[in-house]
This record gives structure tokens, C-alpha cells and sequence, in this order.
């Protein structure tokens, strides 16, 4: 018993080595990024090839009507990175004039040297819920302006729990769709098993990384060639 009780010790051992062994994410390693508000800006971001920037949330205020605050503290400039305009989202019951706000936005931006790639919303659409959600992208994005791109963020949960048809049901919708893998700062337990299943997914995507989360390429994603790869969340560093 003692023997059986040192072995399993041993190999829980080497399974917490082995995790611990996974490389953190480092921002110096990538070129796409989400830079949400109170995040500082960092030397990374001067070379970063693409930027979600987050612009707003839309939900509802105090009395309950819906209602765009604007958030993230970057106003329209010069930009050498592509940009998405980044927008978190708590409610689909949207007025007219949000969707009026987000076209003003884009067009201060536009009118700057740089690229605009497009808007992106973050949503948390539960997994049934995945057909109204495709229906309420189909509508924005007949109100965007022409040569806007329309991404979208993903619950790993959507990669596991949703039918292929209904996953698929935002193909017609959005041009991109990053799956978030982490939950707050540490990666999901068992990500390779999500990342397999994305197989029948036919929407090109992007992962997105946590700063300073464990990471280790699942060998999946190199027979994915809808696989544009990946976003880093950035944090601010803790002070040395």
C-alpha cells in the first residue's frame, strides 16, 4: 500500500512538472493584441502588426435603458497597427443610436493615418442562444459601413457544448471569431480536447492567449487552416 501510495504521489508529481514546464505567454512573442481599458501602454504595441482596442460597453444604465459608455481612453490618431474596434456587449437589445455611435467611431478613425480592420464584439452569448446571436450580427452588419469587418469573441464552451449548425450559424455573420482560452488569468484545463473540437468549425479564427497564462500549442491547430493565430490579452505588470 505504501508503495502504490508513493507511486501515485510520483505521478502527480511529474503531471504538475510537466504543466509547470508549459512556456508562459510573453506579449515580446506576438503581434496581435487586445488592449483593454486601464491597460497601460506598453513597447510592444508600437510593433504590433494588429490592435483591438477596447472602445466601449454597451448594456444598461442605472434606469435601464441601453446605453453606450465609451471606455478605453484612446482617442482617433496615427496607427501603424490594423485596428478592431473592440466593444463589450451585455445586452442585443440595442437602440438605434448605438449602432449610430459605433459608425461616428469608425469614421474618426478612418479619417487617421492606419488601418481599420473593423469592429468586434464581446459577447457572452450562452451556448443555446447562438442562433439569436447569429440573427442579431446579420443585422449589424447591414448597418456598418462598407468595408467594415465584423469579429466576434467565443467561450470555449461554444467549441465543446454547441452543435456544428448552430456554431456555423455565424459563418454568414462575422469574418473572424477569437476564442477566448482562458479564464481570467490562467488557461482552461484540458484546452487541447476544445482546440480538437474545432475541427468542424469552417469560420477563420484566432485564439486568445491571457499575459503570463501557461501556454503550449495544442498540435490540433496545425491542421487547421482556418487558424489565423493568436490574440494576447494584455496586463499590467505587477511592480518588481
Amino acid at each position: 500500500m505504501r508503495a502504490r501510495a508513493f507511486l501515485l504521489a510520483l505521478c502527480a508529481l511529474l503531471s504538475a512538472s510537466a504543466a509547470g514546464a508549459e512556456p508562459l505567454v510573453r506579449a515580446a512573442d506576438h503581434d496581435a493584441f487586445w488592449l483593454w481599458a486601464g491597460v497601460k501602454r506598453r513597447a510592444e504595441l508600437a510593433t504590433a502588426k494588429t490592435i483591438y482596442l477596447h472602445s466601449g460597453e454597451i448594456g444598461p444604465d442605472r434606469d435601464g435603458f441601453i446605453r453606450m459608455k465609451a471606455q478605453g481612453g484612446v482617442e482617433p490618431g496615427p496607427h501603424k497597427a490594423a485596428l478592431w474596434l473592440a466593444y463589450r456587449v451585455r445586452s442585443l437589445d440595442w437602440p438605434p443610436e448605438i449602432v449610430a455611435q459605433i459608425r461616428r467611431r469608425l469614421e474618426a478613425w478612418r479619417a487617421q493615418p492606419g488601418g481599420v480592420a473593423g469592429v468586434q464584439i464581446d459577447f457572452d452569448a450562452s451556448t443555446r442562444g447562438l442562433q439569436n446571436y447569429a440573427a442579431f450580427l446579420r443585422t449589424l452588419r447591414r448597418e456598418l459601413p462598407r468595408g467594415c469587418a465584423l469579429g466576434v469573441t467565443g467561450l470555449m464552451d461554444w467549441a465543446s457544448q454547441a452543435a456544428p449548425e448552430d456554431l456555423n450559424a455565424l459563418s454568414g455573420s462575422v469574418d473572424e471569431l477569437v476564442f477566448q482560452t482562458y479564464k481570467g488569468a490562467q488557461t482552461v484545463e484540458n484546452i487541447d480536447a476544445y482546440v480538437a473540437r474545432l475541427s468542424r468549425l469552417r469560420i477563420p479564427f484566432r485564439l486568445g492567449l491571457a499575459e503570463g497564462a501557461r501556454w503550449a500549442p495544442p498540435a490540433a491547430l496545425a491542421e487547421r487552416p482556418n487558424f489565423l493565430g493568436y490574440v494576447v490579452f494584455l496586463r499590467n505588470r505587477a511592480a518588481p
